[in-house]
């Protein structure tokens, strides 16, 4: 019989995943700089600097740009995304049925997100999981990943200790948010950045997808290839 890994806390990036939203993040965002004739990126930029505070994020595909262009890529994607892009991401299949187990095992659940309050709000509402999780931080409430205020923020409300905490995440700034906190990681291949990034940040595990995190927390080893 396997042995529980004991995590008491699971802590839940949210864009890449649980919700299958980076290539309309993408899309959003190539939209905005079209619209402000602004130069196209250079390939995979975008998708890259997910994860990262708003400021951080524009800076990688539009380095060096000021206050004033910073301020209107923001108003025009967050127009953009709100009447339109938001609508289209869906949950990953199985995570509602992760979630679920992983509740019924008795651990907590969180989430940590470079998404601004109102977006993830309106995602939770959205997708019905507001309930599923003991709190949330974002970047309106605590400095951007990799810092780990997000998580130790979360440690603190939640009165959970750093041992007894693992964060799941799609990107290696999530990875190195949690080595920063003294929190396990671990990572999934559904998001921003493929194996060879995520490997490199070295978490515990890298799993093809959060459906296979209530088995891998059970002390079942993840699936050969994963």
């Amino acid at each position: 019989m396997p042995a529980d890994r004991g995590y008491q806390l699971v802590v839940f990036d949210w864009d890449g995943t649980l919700l299958d939203s980076v290539a309309s993040i993408v899309a959003c965002t190539e939209h905005t700089l079209a619209e402000l004739e602004l130069p196209p990126p250079v390939p995979g930029a975008i998708r890259t600097a997910l994860g990262l505070g708003l400021r951080e994020t524009v800076e990688a595909f539009c380095p060096g740009c000021d206050q004033h262009t910073f301020d209107r890529i923001v108003e025009v994607y967050r127009r953009h995304w709100l009447t339109d892009f938001c609508h289209r991401p869906v949950l990953f299949d199985g995570v509602e049925r992760a979630l679920v187990e992983l509740a019924r095992s008795g651990r907590l659940l969180a989430v940590a997100t470079a998404k601004g309050r109102r977006g993830l709000d309106l995602d939770l509402e959205r997708t019905g999981l507001a309930d599923r999780f003991a709190a949330t931080r974002t970047v309106d409430e605590a400095r951007s990943k990799p810092h780990p205020e997000m998580l130790l923020g979360l440690l603190d409300e939640l009165g959970v200790g750093a041992n007894e905490t693992v964060m799941v995440g799609d990107t290696t700034h999530d990875l190195m948010m949690a080595h920063n906190a003294g929190v396990a990681a671990v990572a999934v291949t559904t998001g921003s950045h493929g194996r060879a990034a995520l490997d490199a940040a070295r978490p515990l595990a890298c799993l093809e997808a959060v459906t296979e995190l209530p088995g891998w927390l059970a002390g079942r080893p993840a699936p050969v290839g994963a």
